[in-house]
């Protein structure tokens, strides 16, 4: 769906020139759902702002309503504030990136990733079949972060293949005996001695299977067990201690929910990125909506060579084929496996899409 047939105001104060070009850009994007939510982008502070207003230059210090976003974007930097969350890039982009970013916005992304992918587009991008950023070297940077690990994080195989995330040692033991060579321990537990024992039973069998075992949020259990890595949020970043786990020699896998977030766990040097959720999914309340597989593609055109990658989320047997014609080299599965009548079958059917 195209601005060209949405009855809305998309600059105020109306702006001829910009919705000309926001529309110019918006036609070679590609086809996208209707955006849930409209935004308006305010080249000038509005008397009373509306929920859905990005107020360009700031209009004030202060923060204003809910849903009110303020952006200001000057001297290689740029700073959006919405809902109490400040987003803050540094980079150099082109002066049509207002009309960019209202054509991302159009598409469905949430501010700041919109603001990402304004700031990443240029006006070649035109001179291209698909006008999409797609080349890295453009991408801002986010700023205001802790500084990455002295020493990098260990390497792991670009392509994972069939990663099975699981929720106990005996599941993890289980699995690997099927051949599986990549898994997670996500074990909900907050007794310190079943988690010192499922990760130490897991662990073993991973060395003995020589395996890829990863330990989902217990980066200190992992590292005192010796575990190949481990895997965070977004909200663990900033509070594990990514130098002792680093210097333990354990990879780390990082969760993004989209641009924004990739480009703040690119800040720290991981040994893989998932990104998800593709589909919508029942085992862990996600922040965003389902990201579907054409953002999928365009995160895989984007970081391909970069990083390794992983899809995450509601994939299963009926759909993997699709995931991995995006071309990222690892689907992350969790229900296709632990509530299969036959596990053998399951994982021999899982197996063979990676194969095809």
């Amino acid at each position: 769906m195209s601005m060209l047939t949405q009855d809305r105001e998309i600059f105020w104060p109306p702006a001829d020139e910009l919705l000309e070009a926001s529309e110019r850009i918006r036609r070679r994007l590609g086809d996208w759902p209707a955006a849930s939510k409209q935004w308006r982008i305010c080249l000038s502070a509005p008397d009373r702002p509306l929920k859905g207003d990005l107020i360009l230059g700031g209009g004030s210090n202060k923060p204003e309503a809910e849903g009110v976003g303020l952006l200001d974007a000057k001297a290689g930097r740029a700073t959006l504030q919405l809902d109490g969350v400040e987003y803050a890039l540094e980079g150099e982009w082109s002066d049509d990136w207002p009309a960019a970013l209202a054509a991302f916005l159009d598409c469905g992304f949430e501010p700041h990733d919109a603001l990402v992918l304004a700031l990443a587009w240029r006006p070649s991008n035109l001179d291209e079949l698909d006008a999409w950023p797609v080349d890295f070297y453009t991408f801002p940077k986010v700023a205001n972060l802790l500084p990455p690990p002295s020493m990098a994080f260990a390497h792991c195989p670009d392509r994972l293949g069939l990663y099975a995330v699981l929720p106990s040692a005996d599941w993890v033991e289980r699995v690997l005996d099927q051949g599986v060579k990549t898994v997670q321990l996500r074990r909900k537990s907050a007794d310190p001695g079943d988690l010192k024992q499922e990760i130490a039973r897991s662990v073993a069998a991973g060395a003995k299977h020589q395996a890829q075992l990863f330990i989902n949020d217990h980066w200190r259990e992992a590292i005192a067990a010796g575990a190949y890595g481990v895997h965070l949020g977004q909200e663990d970043v900033e509070t594990a201690d990514l130098n002792a786990i680093a210097q333990a020699g354990l990879q780390l896998g990082l969760s993004t929910h989209g641009y924004y977030e990739m480009l703040k766990a690119l800040h720290f040097k991981p040994s893989y990125l998932a990104l998800g959720a593709v589909f919508p999914t029942t085992t862990k309340v996600m922040p965003t909506a389902p990201q579907g597989l054409s953002r999928l593609a365009r995160y895989v055109r984007l970081l391909d060579g970069i990083v390794p990658l992983v899809a995450i989320g509601g994939v299963n047997g009926a759909v993997l084929q699709q995931v991995l014609s995006t071309g990222v080299g690892s689907a992350a599965v969790v229900r296709a496996i632990t509530e299969a009548p036959d596990l053998a079958f399951a994982v021999s059917a899982l197996q063979q899409e990676f194969a095809r």
